[in-house]
């Protein structure tokens, strides 16, 4: 029979035992507890532009007004493709191999294109020219019903107010000319719209087209031709050059993106892309706290902003009318 020393020893091992377990519970329990979310951020562009470090700012405020703020209780992982849009595949199926639980493309629709071909699964927040539904992103504005949503920038409905722009800068045109890449499926409906605009307000115009860099000066070359009195840019890249030829050329050119004027652009009109990062940065929030992209409607702008760039007016020989100044949100000297 054992003795009470030896009875009273194993009930003391046996309460150790359950202290022990009771100990490691919560260490337990924690290690079971979700990580910190990540996002992945699929861009097109070089990190180092001002409207790419603009646009990230605006993400991050939108994404803080959910509660989440990068490096404390949510990890950020970026992948740049600088430019060069065929690594957005590979790019795209990193931050899926990942596993990270959103992915926000920045750029538009070829960084898009790319995460959506990626996965079916991870939510994709995106803001993208054309019309998402057009392009096959989701099956509608109010529903997108998949794992994408985000902002529509609606260009082709914008772009006849950048031929108004463009015969205020130049009562005189006749010849207006369209820049726009073909192998966009957006192009046609862009096309219409403009064509449209055009004959309402009796000019002519050239729909010139180019799907790389190689091919814009060749599009020039016909512009210089026709003795274009402007130019009009569709979604297409290229930016710079495109400026630098305008500008060579002495022809207005005026196109929808921020950064155009940046680039050397005589002016651009078209949605805030910090007002569009802002709101991509709250529903890339709300889908970490449980909401499903397919609930999610894809927003449309409702801030827009006239950039007039002074010195190029300047260097084409071109005055800026006071009304379009004064209607500026930037004028760049």
């Amino acid at each position: 029979m054992p003795s009470v020393r030896a009875g009273v020893g194993m009930r003391r091992r046996d309460f150790m035992t359950v202290l022990a377990g009771a100990t490691a519970y919560p260490l337990l329990a924690g290690a079971q507890q979700k990580a910190m979310p990540v996002i992945g951020v699929l861009g097109g562009a070089p990190p180092e532009r001002k409207q790419v470090q603009l646009n990230l700012a605006a993400f991050r405020q939108g994404l803080g007004e959910l509660g989440y703020v990068e490096g404390q209780n949510v990890a950020i992982e970026y992948r740049w493709a600088e430019r060069r849009l065929d690594r957005l595949p590979a790019l795209a199926a990193d931050l899926v191999g990942r596993k990270v639980d959103v992915i926000v493309t920045e750029g538009g629709d070829s960084t898009t294109l790319a995460a959506k071909n990626a996965t079916s699964t991870i939510p994709v927040v995106f803001h993208g020219q054309s019309d998402p539904v057009a392009k096959g992103l989701v099956a509608s504005l109010a529903r997108p019903g998949g794992n994408l949503t985000g902002v529509s920038m609606m260009a082709a409905e914008l772009l006849p107010k950048l031929l108004e722009l463009l015969l205020e800068l130049v009562p005189q045109a006749r010849l207006i000319a369209l820049l726009v890449n073909p192998d966009d499926p957006y192009t046609e409906r862009i096309i219409g719209h403009m064509q449209e605009a055009a004959r309402a307000k009796r000019v002519d115009l050239r729909v010139l087209k180019a799907r790389k860099a190689s091919e814009i000066d060749g599009a020039f070359a016909i512009l210089v031709e026709l003795q274009a009195d402007g130019l009009v840019l569709g979604p297409i890249g290229f930016r710079r050059q495109i400026a630098a030829l305008a500008s060579r050329h002495a022809v207005p050119a005026i196109g929808l993106p921020r950064d155009f004027p940046d680039a050397g652009g005589l002016l651009s009109y078209g949605p805030s892309l910090t007002a569009a990062y802002h709101l991509k940065g709250i529903y890339t929030g709300k889908i970490l706290n449980g909401a499903k992209p397919a609930d999610l409607p894809v927003q449309q702008p409702t801030r827009f902003e006239l950039v007039v760039n002074l010195k190029t007016a300047k260097e084409i020989g071109l005055t800026i009318p006071p009304s379009i100044l004064a209607r500026a949100d930037e004028v760049i000297e």
